[in-house]
């Protein structure tokens, strides 16, 4: 009988702690070398917008009512990934001046933004690893397949939320890929978009000016070749840069092309951008037409090529207008 009742009062006791579990996160710490004068806790997803007051020592605190799930946490200048979960109480500590490399968490509910915290630095040192993509094919796989399985290996052990195990399951399988096409397109690029080979042609794009061009049209000259799209920022911040290499040049052996790669919605805003913009040099438009990205292997934009008089390829990655290597570049190629 007495046993009986023992179980029953720990039955009820652990019922009682259950319906007890805070329905929000109690998030505290310290930020040496602080960046601002306070942190921001966001995850647009969720529409959740939370700003905490970083005091004068560093010191940080505050509660919220969250969804679980991805954060992201904005120090000012820099910014780190959390996972948050209702009933956590986490403490964190970092140092601006090394601000990756010096996040620890402690506290209930800490273990997962830990991992991410080690992942993060692990992740920053292969995207250093400036010999990676130069590889050799199977050295290439054989170090990418060892980082998998030492990410994966993390798991074993720990009581990770199911839910953040297969995310990160899904993100590493998802990076293996990405560096594998990376690694495959470069190789591609060494192989057959070599300095001094023959450049891929695109055949009949429509100039604004009136009329179609194709690459051959253009021999005799050096041609520079901006692929671009009007829905994209990078692409847009480059024109100002673009325009004052045009006028530099706009006297030499060159011509400045910018190819529109913009879907036919998105046609009149390309006409018009020209106007708005005052876009000078020959402007095309590729009209749903992707032999040309392809042949170069064009996996984000603005892209920037640069071809000789021959049509031969100077540089089939050239560096962008806003970066002072192309001037330098060109000043090497006496145009």
């Amino acid at each position: 009988m007495k046993k009986l009742v023992y179980l029953l009062v720990i039955s009820i006791a652990l019922v009682s702690c259950k319906k007890e579990q805070k329905d929000y996160v109690t998030f505290s710490g310290k930020i040496t070398n602080k960046n601002s004068d306070s942190v921001v806790i966001s995850n647009p997803q969720f529409k959740f917008n939370k700003v905490i007051t970083v005091d004068e020592n560093g010191m940080f605190k505050d509660t919220m009512k969250v969804k679980d799930g991805f954060y992201r946490l904005f120090d000012g200048k820099e910014a780190t990934t959390l996972y948050l979960q209702n009933g956590a109480d986490i403490k964190m500590t970092l140092d601006t001046k090394e601000f990756d490399e010096t996040i620890t968490y402690t506290g209930a509910g800490f273990e997962e933004s830990a991992f991410l915290a080690k992942v993060s630095v692990e992740q920053e040192k292969l995207f250093k690893d400036e010999e990676l993509m130069d590889l050799p094919e199977l050295d290439f796989r054989k170090k990418v397949s060892t980082y998998v399985d030492n990410f994966n290996k993390r798991f074993e052990g720990t009581s990770l939320d199911s839910a953040f195990v297969a995310s990160q399951k899904q993100n590493i399988s998802g990076l293996e890929q990405y560096l594998t096409k990376v690694y495959n397109d470069k190789q591609y690029m060494a192989k057959n978009l070599a300095k001094g080979m023959e450049s891929p042609k695109f055949v009949d794009y429509e100039n604004n000016a009136g009329g179609a061009t194709s690459l051959d049209d253009l021999k005799g000259k050096y041609v520079y070749i901006d692929l671009w799209a009007t829905w994209c920022p990078p692409c847009k911040a480059e024109i100002p840069f673009l325009k004052k290499v045009e006028k530099q040049y706009h006297d030499k052996n060159i011509e400045f092309v910018s190819i529109s790669v913009d879907s036919k919605k998105d046609y009149g805003t390309w006409k018009q951008m020209i106007v708005d913009k005052e876009l000078s040099g020959v402007q095309l438009y590729a009209n749903g037409d992707k032999a040309f990205m392809d042949a170069y292997k064009v996996s984000g934009i603005p892209r920037f090529i640069l071809l000789d008089p021959e049509g031969k390829i100077v540089d089939s990655n050239a560096p962008r207008p806003s970066n002072p290597k192309l001037v330098k570049l060109l000043e090497s190629l006496n145009i």
